[in-house]
Parts: structure tokens; sequence; C-alpha cells
């Protein structure tokens, strides 16, 4: 086979490997658009995430307090039943 009668083929080549980097790059750039969208998305949920857990710490410091204040009041009616409470929610310590 001549060096002329092989070009035909060796253009084919050419053009399936050049389809082929195409696809490739095409692949990648794409990737790269999915990953940077799923960053986002992540960053977003990691945000409302951050903002729900402040409120729930917020929430718990508003529900201590209220025990807190719930438990003078209870201490200041009935001591002796407050030692009763704290003996049913805490067996193990003396």
């Amino acid at each position: 086979m001549t060096f002329t009668q092989s070009l035909p083929i060796l253009g084919t080549l050419a053009s399936l490997v050049a389809a082929l980097v195409v696809v490739f790059a095409a692949y990648r750039t794409s990737a790269a658009r999915v990953w940077r969208e799923e960053a986002e998305a992540q960053k977003e949920r990691a945000d409302r995430l951050a903002g729900d857990l402040t409120e729930i710490k917020n929430r718990l410091s508003r529900i201590e307090s209220e025990n807190a204040r719930l438990i003078a009041l209870l201490t200041a009616l009935d001591p002796s039943r407050l030692a009763v409470i704290r003996l049913a929610t805490n067996p193990t310590e003396d």
C-alpha cells in the first residue's frame, strides 16, 4: 500500500481521533458544570442547616431559661418536691 493509497485511511482515523477529543472535552466541560452546580447546592444546604442550627440553639436557650424559672418557682413552693423530681430524673447522682 503506497502513501497516496493510505491517505484516505489516515484522514478517516484523524477525523475519528478529533471527534473523540471533542466528545471528551464536552464531557469534561459538562462534568465540571455538574460538579459546580452540586457544590453550589451543597453550599445552599449548609447555609440552610446553619440557620436551622442557630434557631434550634435559640429555642434550647429559651427552654432552658424557662425550665430554670419553673424550677425556681417549684423550689419556692415546695423544696421537698424538687428533691423528688431530681431523684426521679437522675437516679445515679447522690
